[in-house]
């Protein structure tokens, strides 16, 4: 009978995002809701 045993260690650290990062995701956001948005009014519902 063989036993194994596998450890594992998990460290969680907090993100620091910077100011400037942080506009870059909303804008990014803004965006790619746009564009979704205009794509939804393309599809035809059935």
């Amino acid at each position: 009978m063989t036993i194994n045993i596998i450890f594992f260690t998990i460290t969680i650290t907090k993100r620091v995002v910077s100011p400037e990062e942080a506009i870059h995701n909303e804008n990014v956001e803004k965006i790619y809701e746009e564009h979704r948005d205009r794509a939804a009014n393309y599809m035809r519902p059935y």
